[in-house]
């Protein structure tokens, strides 16, 4: 019996860890760390060229003139 209020006091603690966690940690995305989308096929106006997305698809990144 006193095994279990020991288990139940773990849970608790557990469950308040999982409760206070924001961040839902991510794979990296190069392609949206240099704020391009990525799209299938070609890039169009007024999107040029960045790069490859990490499933294959092409990364297009706005033109902005300076």
């Amino acid at each position: 019996m006193r095994i279990l209020y020991q288990l139940l006091v773990v849970f608790f603690v557990m469950l308040q860890a999982a409760a206070g966690q924001r961040y839902i940690p991510r794979r990296f995305d190069p392609c949206r760390a240099q704020n391009g989308i990525c799209t299938p096929g070609i890039c169009r106006r007024p999107y040029y060229w960045a790069g490859t997305c990490r499933n294959g698809l092409t990364c297009c990144k706005m033109y902005v003139e300076v």
